[in-house]
């Protein structure tokens, strides 16, 4: 394996040892697996916990990083096929990224979704188009379509806790938000759960069902691990014996690229917000998760985010863990150096 695009793209074997190794490696953090390693991180949209954690787990490692945020500091990068570059982008990804390879022994970059056609997104064609032009390793940080880091820290959280693979009871469920959220999180975070093994429900009000690709994509992966998948507007039936609850909010497909008419419809379902009611009927021990941001008391309440059903730090520290372990993977098994 030489890039990272999506969970899929580490057979079972190699997600097994990079599991085992963010468990060695939250034990005992640091080494110098990386050293005189170089990574290079390219971030064109905001973040906390993907910057964060890959700075402090290359550091940990014994390597250095550096990080560029186009149009801040260094030119603004298109990343069209084809495009007449006329506007304010002054270099293509074509020539950065090859670039950019000749200074690192691996590169990471985040290009969320553009939001305004869905055909388009779905396809990811920003993300792939450089991992295409990398001669490192390349590891997708977050795209239009994928969050795979989210996905192996989720699965890990899930290891930490003992949720059980095979039938454990997992719900992803749709929350409100004060606006349209890109598709990558819980389109990475269904199939994560699919390969897992678990009886999956997507819970979702009227509208907000995921798109037909990603359901099949997860659907194919629950019959591959002998797992369920199940899509549902009914939170009493779709809560009834859980034992996770992860809320993320995602744009309406049906309003895709028209916010405005997005946002009047999301505005039905103020409700939709987790609070303890929501746990009524799972399981009694069962957890929230969610990958952060999260806007309190509109996606879930303080009652649930302070209180002990909450796994959010747990998670965000398993970015972490599982990063550093996805990190030696790739540069042992090939790369620069």
């Amino acid at each position: 394996m030489k890039h990272y695009l999506d969970l899929e793209d580490l057979d079972d074997a190699a997600l097994a040892r990079v599991l085992a190794r963010a468990g060695e490696l939250e034990r005992s953090p640091i080494s110098d697996a990386l050293r005189s390693r170089v990574v290079g991180l390219v971030f064109m949209n905001p973040s906390l916990r993907t910057l964060a954690s890959m700075q402090a787990g290359v550091s940990q490692l014994g390597g250095s990083s550096f990080v560029l945020t186009p149009g801040q500091g260094t030119w603004q990068l298109e990343t069209r096929t084809g495009v007449v570059m006329n506007g304010a982008a002054a270099e293509h990804v074509r020539e950065a990224i090859p670039v950019l390879a000749e200074y690192c022994d691996l590169l990471g970059v985040r290009c969320f979704a553009d939001g305004q056609d869905l055909r388009h997104d779905l396809a990811d064609p920003a993300i792939r188009a450089m991992a295409e032009v990398s001669s490192v390793p390349f590891v997708n940080l977050e795209s239009a379509i994928a969050h795979p880091c989210q996905a192996l820290a989720d699965w890990k959280t899930l290891d930490d806790l003992e949720v059980p693979r095979q039938g454990g009871r997992f719900v992803l469920s749709w929350a409100n938000h004060p606006k349209a959220l890109p598709l990558a999180v819980p389109a990475a975070v269904v199939a994560m759960a699919a390969r897992r093994g678990m009886d999956v429900t997507v819970l979702r009000p009227e509208g907000f069902g995921l798109p037909e690709t990603v359901m099949q994509n997860a659907a194919r992966l629950a019959a591959r691990s002998g797992g369920s998948l199940r899509e549902t507007d009914d939170r009493a039936l779709a809560l009834a014996g859980a034992q996770v609850i992860y809320a993320k909010s995602w744009t309406a497909p049906q309003f895709y690229g028209r916010p405005e008419e997005e946002a009047k419809h999301r505005a039905r379902f103020p409700d939709w917000c987790v609070d303890p009611s929501w746990f009524e009927h799972t399981t009694p021990n069962a957890h929230f998760m969610h990958c952060l941001p999260v806007r309190r008391n509109v996606v879930v309440s303080d009652a649930v985010l302070d209180g002990p059903r909450s796994v959010v730090v747990r998670q965000a520290g398993n970015r972490l863990h599982t990063q550093k372990a996805l990190m030696v993977e790739l540069l042992s098994a090939g790369g620069k150096g």
